[in-house]
């Protein structure tokens, strides 16, 4: 959480398009903003006042990306391009085919203009998107008021009209058409009419302004006043007019796009698809400087990689240095002016917005992303630094043991392992063994006044849990100190006083990072009981020899490593460590007890 916050802390107060990213690297959300800073640091800032679902989310996200946009308007159509290529599994209204709508001029004889959410290249020229459908028809109807625009789907050949096929409707009796299914209008007089109207769609605003100003002068100076009034209002609807935008501009066609920029020690880069006009994918890249190469050859060799990875088949590349060409069906170019300028702009500013955040991230600590996903998974408050595994160990109630193992920073701290020997617990009893070492534990710590781990974990599931709150509860801790229980079956994780248990993805680092505490302390608990039982199973044949002491059986243990080796050593040997009396009685037993 500490690094997402930070990263938030550095988003610019600019338009654009975020990415959230889960543990395995897939985008979950795409959103747009007006500010990206304001936007996403909402989502951490006021989880109290979203749903559910919103809370799953931000409790999954474990990076962001962004792509700045010229515009809120600009942020909106890319985010709808980029929903449609990711289907981000928290991104719902707009995982269907729905698309911003067009306006096209169709390609046939008295050509219609139509609106359409399908781009078909070869049916016309298209104008758009819209992002208002009520903007887009106010433009219609606009256009449809000041020009003669037919609106019928008839096929208005030369013959078809020879013949007399057709004859007028309603819209050429209202005065709407000039009617051209009868031959009462030419055709060239009704390609002029679409030649104005192309103007209006272009967003070639000055021509038609003039002709409304002067026809608005004239009416006023007839002192025909509605008229003046109906042109005026005209003139206002065409201020609301939006022209197209740069995200998704049917002239630029296909295109790539790639752009550096550099610092001391790293080269921070762009890389653009524009696939009939639409910008359909964004990636910033950051390159580690080694050798003295210039920005231009780092920037030819890095476009030609990422447009074999991509699969780009687009025959332009735009760029804010000279790349050198490799392709014979490539061309390649610096703009300088115009909308592809403004293209190469967008490019280098999330660029340049990469380098801004790498070099604030350089100076700042790097921390465990594994401890960082086990906090946010497990919902901690502080970052789980020091975390400490119990588990219990017994054959058939046998030389029952337990262990404890430390993690210090995600990494084992094997000087703060701990051996126990089960003291109060009669035969095999999981349960009462977990109460009792847990409450030696942390008893000694208290005692000791020596701080208490970030997060305990029990080997077990909710049987051994619920001892081990037991006993935090015996020492006045639990509410004060997070703990969990795993069971090994189905590495379910279970919370205190909680009957549904927490399923982590098998592939998380925080479920890797708990799998390591746990089989770190059974390997110890098991290797512990595993000596506890040789030392009885070696301690127990020199029990029975009558005569020997302790301190006889440690000498000759001491020397002799085992009992085996006691029975195979000379009889000379075994007399120079304890006596020629001891010697005889081990002899004697060794004799009336064989292997």
């Amino acid at each position: 959480m500490d690094t997402l916050k930070a990263v938030i802390a550095q988003l610019p107060d600019e338009p654009g398009v975020y990415k959230f990213f889960n543990s395995e690297n897939i985008i979950i959300y795409v959103g747009k903003a007006k500010s990206l800073k304001k936007r996403v640091s909402s989502y951490f800032n006021k989880q109290s006042v979203y749903s559910r679902k919103t809370e799953k989310l931000v409790s999954e996200i474990r990076s962001i990306e962004f792509t700045l946009a010229e515009s809120e308007f600009d942020a909106l159509l890319l985010e709808n391009n980029f929903i449609k290529q990711f289907q981000p599994r928290y991104n719902i209204l707009l995982k269907d085919d729905k698309s911003f709508p067009f306006l096209c001029i169709l390609d046939e004889r008295f050509p219609r203009i139509i609106s359409t959410r399908k781009f078909i290249p070869e049916n016309g020229e298209y104008f758009g998107p819209y992002t208002s459908v009520v903007s887009m028809n106010h433009v219609l109807e606009l256009i449809r008021e000041l020009y003669t625009i037919r609106t019928c789907s008839l096929d208005l050949s030369p013959e078809n009209i020879e013949k007399k096929k057709f004859k007028t409707c309603l819209e050429f009796h209202l005065g709407n058409c000039l009617g051209p299914c009868e031959g009462l209008q030419s055709e060239e007089d009704y390609n002029q009419e679409i030649a104005l109207a192309r103007h209006i769609l272009k967003g070639n605003m000055k021509a038609v302004v003039d002709h409304f100003k002067t026809d608005m002068t004239r009416a006023a100076e007839a002192l025909q006043f509605e008229k003046a009034e109906v042109v005026k209002n005209k003139l206002l609807l065409l201020d609301r007019f939006q022209t197209s935008s740069m995200v998704v501009n049917t002239k630029l066609t296909d295109i790539d796009v790639i752009t550096i920029a550099a610092s001391e020690t790293n080269y921070y880069l762009n890389f653009m698809l524009v696939n009939e006009g639409a910008i359909v994918f964004s990636q910033n890249i950051q390159i580690l400087k080694k050798l003295d190469e210039t920005e231009a050859d780092v920037l030819t060799s890095v476009y030609y990689n990422l447009r074999r990875q991509h699969n780009s088949l687009n025959p332009f590349v735009f760029s804010n240095v000279p790349l050198t060409v490799l392709e014979t069906n490539l061309e390649a170019q610096v703009p300088k002016i115009g909308d592809k300028k403004k293209l190469v702009t967008l490019s280098l500013k999330n660029a340049l917005s990469l380098k801004v955040l790498k070099e604030i991230e350089a100076t700042k600590p790097v921390t465990n992303v594994a401890l960082e996903k086990l906090q946010a998974d497990l919902r901690l408050s502080t970052l789980p630094m020091n975390i400490e595994c119990f588990d219990n160990s017994n054959l058939g109630g046998t030389s029952p043991v337990a262990s404890m193992v430390k993690f210090t920073d995600g990494k084992p701290n094997k000087k703060e392992y701990r051996h126990y020997n089960i003291k109060t617990v009669e035969g095999p009893n999981d349960f009462a063994s977990m109460f009792e070492i847990v409450t030696r534990r942390y008893s000694r710590l208290v005692e000791e006044n020596k701080p208490l781990p970030d997060l305990v974990v029990v080997d077990g599931g909710k049987g051994q849990l619920s001892s081990a709150v037991e006993a935090l509860k015996k020492l006045d801790l639990y509410g004060k100190l997070p703990i969990i229980g795993i069971a090994k079956n189905l590495e379910e994780i279970f919370f205190p006083e909680d009957s549904i248990p927490l399923h982590i993805n098998k592939k998380s680092l925080s479920l890797k990072l708990i799998q390591r505490l746990r089989d770190e302390a059974h390997r110890f608990a098991i290797t512990f009981h595993r000596l506890k039982r040789s030392k009885k199973s070696i301690t127990s044949e020199l029990d029975d020899v009558d005569g020997l002491g302790p301190n006889t059986r440690e000498k000759l243990l001491k020397h002799f490593k085992s009992v085996s080796k006691i029975r195979s050593a000379p009889e000379g040997e075994i007399i120079s460590i304890v006596g020629t009396h001891k010697a005889r009685l081990l002899k004697t037993h060794f004799e009336s007890h064989p292997q």
